[in-house]
């Protein structure tokens, strides 16, 4: 399913001009919901809501949507509910009934029965708005971990909501162009929570739900779930039986679907414990899909075989060449929801997803951040220590020659944000100041302006995941893998997220949950049962691809080289020097795509 809707109060204009206005934000999202599209209007409200499906559960007409129950509540929802088939049955013995098999309906029974307490009962991935006719409540609700998209706007009298950027921006209201966000983008690689690139539009925070009342204009925001650290599990035999529990039942919560799904392969421990996982909860065989390259230091189809051979599974190889990325580069970018320097990878593996005809797969997206799988956890230490040197000594920083040392400027920047800009930052504000011909005070002041918090009293791993967790994974690595795989019409589904078991990992003292010599011992233990050596046994390569190569022959890196803007030639021509990261040369590719931007 994709959610698009837009609800426009206390206006003049006739409803069938909202149904127009929403009619075209479906269309513009329609590659995310191919298989049905609906429309509901209220003329008494001045609202419509609007929905596109993709179709997973209840492949009949019964799951159209947008869904209405009791003749009161009405929804437009994206997303699953894993743990529906459990609700539905207390729902049941409640005196609910059903006339569908999908987790939609399910929904709707839940609220009438529990109100807004429900919200915390889901276990999934959504973003929904349900309406409460009798109330004359709107609610806007995103899950826990902010795996689902959803954006709002509810100035000048009127809530727009939608899933992506894009439907919102085709509204003359919404579609003021935030000048602001070039300098998010530049210095994170993809623009940070609460940021997008209109003005007057922002994410519901995850884990959130916000409250319209329809007859006084008043929205209100309230968190229903939250996770946090408690380190109760101190035995490692305890811990191991708890990481393999509670993620073997959310793979096979997740499996669950009657369209045709599968798992991506990249060839690591994340994707080989979860289809090893899926192929135990599948009654037919597994599919399993992975990318491969000519250039073999980073083709890992080595080890995506072994892995596929072991589960005997239904294995698509697929080989991606030069030529088949510099062909696609120009729609991948125009597939961007809002700028990002990542995305590419999943843009194509779920182009061949959808064209072996899966509709759903699997992704091990999480363990990283769950179980100490980046450098940060080791570099999380060095934070300290820096934050506690003089401005004076942290302002130097960006006269130093390596890169790397340049982002301990960040460190002036109090609480979460600078210690993850200089753990993860592309380029410096005195960077940013040249690159787009601003003051650099002015870029300290907008990064500043941003909400932070200040770091929990917890272990420096735990800081690390923390960081990883709620603002890496869930701002750049959630949004690209829904909006590229949604570009074609495909679910990506991340079990490492379940609610359980993103809990047990949270409960883990942390010197059992990081000990051992290789990053991600414990959940290597927790499965090495199943496990092949050749896997875990090896040098971590990521889910990378030859992109600086390619890019060097990219039209993009012709036209920046060639560009009017000396700093942009500059850094056009270090990096065909290989003196700058692929990635920081497609932040200024992407800045000029999405922005428009004339000083690029």
């Amino acid at each position: 399913m994709i959610l698009f809707s837009q609800a426009r109060l206390n206006s003049n204009e006739s409803i069938s001009l909202l149904e127009l206005q929403v009619k075209q934000m479906c269309n513009l999202q329609k590659h995310g919901g191919p298989d049905d599209e609906g429309i509901y209007s209220n003329n008494e409200y001045k609202l419509v809501l609007g929905h596109r499906r993709l179709a997973l559960l209840d492949l009949t007409t019964a799951g159209h949507q947008p869904m209405h129950y009791l003749d009161r509540y009405t929804i437009t929802y994206n997303g699953e509910i894993y743990n529906f088939k459990e609700i539905r049955e207390t729902l049941k013995k409640a005196n609910f009934i059903f006339s569908t098999n999908t987790d939609t309906e399910v929904i709707l029974a839940a609220y009438a029965h529990w109100g807004d307490n429900a919200f915390q009962m889901f276990n999934g991935m959504f973003a929904f708005v349900l309406l409460d006719k009798l109330e004359k409540k709107i609610f806007l609700v995103r899950d826990a971990s902010g795996i689902k998209p959803l954006y709002y706007s509810n100035n000048s009298g009127a809530l727009y909501f939608a899933s992506e950027i894009k439907a919102l921006a085709s509204l003359k209201e919404l579609n003021n162009v935030n000048e602001d966000a070039s300098i998010y983008q530049l210095a994170y690689g993809y623009l940070p929570e609460p940021v997008t690139t209109l003005k007057n539009v922002k994410p519901l925070p995850k884990g959130t739900y916000l409250t319209y009342h329809i007859q006084t204009n008043i929205s209100t925001l309230k968190a229903f779930s939250f996770y946090s650290f408690s380190n109760l599990i101190t035995n490692f035999q305890e811990a191991k039986s708890q990481v393999n529990s509670t993620l073997s039942k959310a793979v096979d919560l997740q499996m669950f679907s009657d369209a045709p799904i599968g798992v991506f392969l990249s060839g690591g421990i994340d994707s080989a414990i979860i289809a090893n996982l899926a192929n135990k909860h599948t009654q037919n065989k597994l599919h399993t899909l992975a990318v491969y390259f000519n250039e073999q230091k980073y083709s890992e189809k080595k080890y995506q075989d072994i892995i596929a051979n072991d589960l005997q599974s239904i294995h698509h190889s697929i080989l991606l060449t030069e030529n088949d990325f510099l062909k696609n580069f120009e729609q991948v970018l125009a597939s961007m929801d809002m700028p990002t320097c990542d995305g590419i990878n999943t843009w194509f593996i779920s182009k061949y997803a959808s064209e072996v005809g899966l509709k759903a797969v699997l992704s091990g997206i999480g363990a990283d951040e769950l179980y100490g799988g980046y450098p940060s956890f080791e570099r999380m230490q060095m934070v300290k220590y820096f934050q506690h040197l003089p401005k004076v000594a942290l302002k130097t920083a960006t006269k130093f020659a390596h890169a790397k040392y340049n982002r301990i400027a960040y460190l002036q920047m109090p609480g979460i944000r600078g210690a993850y800009l200089f753990l993860r930052g592309y380029y410096t504000p005195n960077q940013i100041a040249k690159q787009l011909g601003t003051y650099e005070k002015d870029v300290w002041t907008k990064l500043n302006d941003m909400p932070t918090s200040p770091f929990l009293n917890i272990d420096f791993k735990n800081k690390a995941s923390w960081l990883e967790l709620n603002m890496y994974m869930q701002d750049q690595l959630l949004r690209d893998a829904d909006v590229m795989s949604m570009t074609h019409g495909l679910e990506i589904r991340v079990p490492f997220l379940d609610n359980e078991v993103i809990k047990t990992a949270f409960s883990i003292n942390p010197k059992i949950k990081y000990s051992g010599k290789l990053p991600k011992d414990l959940l290597i233990k927790s499965f090495e049962n199943i496990l092949p050596k050749q896997i875990w046994d090896r040098p971590k390569m990521g889910f990378s691809f030859p992109f600086a190569e390619w890019l060097k022959n990219s039209e993009q890196i012709k036209e920046l080289a060639a560009s009017k803007n000396e700093q942009t030639r500059f850094n056009a021509n270090e990096f065909l020097k290989n003196k700058l990261h692929w990635s920081k040369i497609m932040s200024l590719i992407v800045l000029k795509q999405k922005f428009k931007n004339s000083t690029i």
